[in-house]
């Protein structure tokens, strides 16, 4: 009995802590390409179980706060988070269920590199991925309206990285087990690493995102890939802006399913299935993905697949990258109408990502299979870093690559040079570059 007054208690001072109009979910679809499976958008909410979030002084930690304000309108209610809030310790949240998060404010995390030291943060297996918070459960939707902010602070860890690689960098928003709802309307900003990791989720809308990481410093801010999608199935990107640096969207080991629209990526390394095969005997696998209706603009490369060779390769960096040896494949995925705006490259396919020379990469062809991968409807510009080649289709093996196509492929070099593309191990009769040529990478 004493336990559930003292729970009451603090349902009431959650609702009464701010009785202004509460955010309603928006009515946002995906489209105009359908996702594979339909993803639970109209799932109703009890009006009468509000969690209006008080934050605490300016600047402590509010962690346990918003904790406690989820878990009380948890199972059917609305959580208002429409202040400033802090976070400076760690916060689990994979409880959730059936629940709305309307995040009209700001959050921001603590910009201190003690407070989160590797063993402060949430540790997945795959590429040294950590995070200070962790959502997952069923049946959530966290939307932001256009003013909600998730703020990372990650100047501090762009300087600290320049002088130690060996610095733990935070990703900003990890989705761990989320299955159904959506992620809408929130404005991320300076992400200390990836921006989004959704790991062994599903049925997932995300839309009308603003993303934005640059350093102030003469330090880069690097790794900053907008979304990684792992082991994760019937997710949609859509109808986004991304200005930072590294991948727009990743697709990493077994994400399925996926249809990425309406983004417009500035200043990124593209729309990137992988990189795969970077573990020894792991099998990787990434199938049924249709990319529509892009723009990439001052990219290293619009549309790309990078795969690792089949044996040990060292990727230069600092510090440098090892990896390589996986099987897999990659199956069924479209480029459908994307527009090239100042790029380095317009389309790469790598087999021999992380190889120093083209004599390993040959040597050790690539056990990620590649089959069923279609280039269409892909124009405009190169940068003329590359000039006047424009595109790199580039397979292990004759074994490795199958049915790779092009249709109404047509680029233009500032130069005037005609377009010039680096192929190996091609079918060129599938290749419509319009009226480009192959030759020999």
């Amino acid at each position: 009995m004493i336990a559930n007054i003292g729970l009451l208690l603090a349902f009431l001072a959650l609702t009464l802590a701010h009785p202004g109009p509460i955010p309603r979910r928006p009515s946002i679809h995906p489209g105009p390409v359908q996702p594979y499976k339909a993803i639970p958008l109209q799932t109703e909410r009890n009006p009468h179980k509000i969690c209006h979030v008080k934050p605490g002084h300016k600047g402590s930690d509010d962690a346990s706060i918003i904790r406690d304000a989820l878990q009380t309108c948890n199972n059917g209610g609305t959580v208002v988070l429409d202040k400033e809030y802090t976070i400076c310790t760690p916060l689990d949240l994979r409880f959730l269920k059936h629940v709305d998060i309307a995040l009209t404010g700001t959050v921001e995390f603590c910009p201190d590199l003690d407070a989160w030291s590797l063993e402060n943060l949430f540790q997945f297996h795959f590429q040294d991925a950590s995070s200070w918070w962790v959502w997952g459960g069923e049946d959530i939707h966290l939307y932001g309206a256009g003013t909600g902010v998730i703020q990372g602070n990650g100047q501090v860890w762009y300087d600290a990285h320049a002088a130690d690689s060996n610095v733990s960098r935070p990703l900003l928003f990890i989705a761990d087990g989320w299955h159904g709802g959506s992620i809408t309307g929130l404005k991320l900003r300076h992400s200390p690493n990836w921006h989004n990791f959704i790991a062994n989720s599903s049925d997932i809308l995300i839309s009308d995102m603003d993303l934005f990481s640059r350093s102030s410093s003469e330090n880069a801010a690097s790794n900053l890939d907008g979304w990684g999608t792992f082991r994760s199935d019937n997710i949609v990107i859509q109808n986004s802006v991304i200005n930072h640096d590294d991948d727009c969207v990743s697709f990493k080991p077994n994400s399925t399913n996926v249809i990425v629209q309406g983004l417009h990526c500035n200043g990124s390394h593209g729309i990137s299935v992988g990189s795969l095969g970077n573990y020894p005997y792991q099998y990787d696998i990434v199938s049924d993905l249709y990319i529509y209706n892009n723009t990439m603009a001052n990219t290293t490369t619009a549309a790309r697949l990078k795969v690792w060779p089949g044996a040990e390769a060292v990727k230069k960096g600092d510090p440098p990258w090892v990896g390589g040896g996986g099987k897999g494949y990659v199956r069924n995925v479209t480029y459908d109408t994307m527009i090239n705006d100042n790029n380095d490259l317009a389309i790469q396919i790598d087999q021999c990502y992380g190889a120093i020379n083209a004599s390993e990469c040959l040597d050790h062809p690539s056990g990620v299979i590649l089959t069923d991968v279609l280039f269409k409807n892909i124009w405009g510009t190169s940068n003329g870093v590359e000039d006047p080649v424009t595109g790199q289709l580039i397979c292990g093996s004759e074994d490795s690559c199958d049915n790779i196509r092009a249709e109404n492929v047509t680029l233009t070099n500032p130069s005037g040079q005609p377009p010039q593309w680096e192929c190996r191990y091609m079918d060129e009769q599938l290749l419509d570059l319009g009226g480009a040529g192959c030759i020999a990478a």
